[in-house]
């Protein structure tokens, strides 16, 4: 079963976004469990907490249907001392977050050298500030997002995904996340079913589909390899219908979170509708 959703608002407290998601007819959500650009957060009350499973629970999304996301400002693979240290102190406040809402996914960005540390010496940090968070949580999986490759953002080669894997020892607890967008923007091609085949085939190949977590579904106002990060709404950018239709289709999306992250959030319920429309028999 496909679950489609969107990244929807929680202001007004967390208990807010399972009921946006609900109010666009999704089926799946993504949401911030503290506001994503400052570095300090109150901890989260009892009664958010509370409000936050009770309106899971109403409107029937499980944790399989829930991806949260991290502070923007997290660099995990940051190359100086004091700003690592403060990303990974956030990052495990995020984590802890998720295990206190019961969400058991939580999708980053994987991190940048910022042009002063090797590339290598980046995706090492990076592994070991994900090691460093699973060791003082439980039950909440961390979830590497591929990028667009924009700036120094490392990511968005499937290699360097898989080379952050390989150096986690907990396995079970470490996913990826593939947006679309960015997937095209770093050069691989999903615009023709000959593509799409090619490129899944890669990652299945390099990373793997048993480590698939969750996805972005964005169209690109930006251009193939451009490795520039720019969503466009589904069917409006340059990666076209056809994309999204293949993978409505492909089982090996089902059951996991698929969400959009499009522009334009007045047009989240049709897009969702749009997307649902390419399954058989709809």
């Amino acid at each position: 079963m496909k679950y489609v959703g969107a990244h929807v608002s929680a202001a007004g407290g967390v208990g807010n976004a399972p009921l946006n998601a609900a109010e666009i007819g999704a089926r799946a959500f993504a949401l911030f469990t503290r506001n994503q650009r400052q570095w300090a957060a109150k901890p989260l009350a009892d009664e958010e907490i509370a409000a936050f499973k009770s309106n899971c629970r109403e409107h029937g999304f499980s944790p399989a249907q829930i991806l949260a996301h991290d502070s923007y400002l997290i660099n995990l693979g940051h190359p100086e001392a004091e700003p690592l240290e403060k990303s990974r102190a956030a990052f495990l406040d995020e984590m802890r977050r998720c295990q206190a809402l019961g969400i058991t996914l939580l999708n980053f960005h994987p991190g940048s050298h910022l042009r002063l540390i090797s590339e290598e010496a980046c995706l090492e940090r990076i592994a070991e500030s994900i090691r460093i968070a699973l060791a003082e949580t439980q039950g909440v999986t961390a979830v590497i997002e591929n990028t667009a490759g924009q700036g120094s953002n490392l990511g968005f080669r499937f290699e360097q995904i898989a080379s952050i894997i390989e150096q986690v020892d907990v396995r079970d607890r470490v996913g990826v996340c593939l947006d679309t967008a960015h997937t095209f923007a770093s050069g691989y091609d999903l615009r023709t079913p000959e593509a799409y085949a090619e490129t899944m085939a890669l990652f299945d190949r390099i990373v793997g589909f048993r480590y698939l977590r969750g996805v972005h579904l964005n169209d690109s106002k930006a251009g193939f390899g451009s490795r520039v990060d720019r969503h466009a709404p589904i069917g409006k950018g340059l990666i076209g219908l056809e994309t999204f239709r293949l993978i409505m289709n492909d089982r090996r999306f089902d059951g996991i979170p698929l969400i959009l992250e499009t522009p334009e959030s007045e047009r989240w319920a049709e897009e969702i509708r749009l997307l649902y429309g390419f399954l058989p028999g709809t």
